[in-house]
């Protein structure tokens, strides 16, 4: 597949490599100059909870998480 750099630096992943890879908007990669006009993209892997807290918050049922009161460690 063919892509082209704008005057930015920036190229556009072809729509059918990010569907098949599932790449979406604000994901990150790292790239990596193997040499002269060859380079790897490695995908960086999200953060381990991303995307809980909105996950948590898109429940349903109004009101299911609710804060909990915390106890004072300074008797610890």
């Amino acid at each position: 597949m063919k892509t082209t750099v704008s005057t930015k630096g920036q190229f556009v992943f072809p729509a059918e490599i990010r569907r098949l890879d599932g790449i979406e908007p604000g994901q990150e990669f790292d790239i990596e100059r193997i040499e002269r006009g060859e380079y790897r993209l490695v995908r960086r892997e999200p953060p381990r909870n991303e995307g809980l807290v909105d996950w948590l918050l898109a429940c349903p049922v109004k009101d299911f998480f609710v804060p909990i009161a915390s106890e004072s460690t300074d008797s610890l």
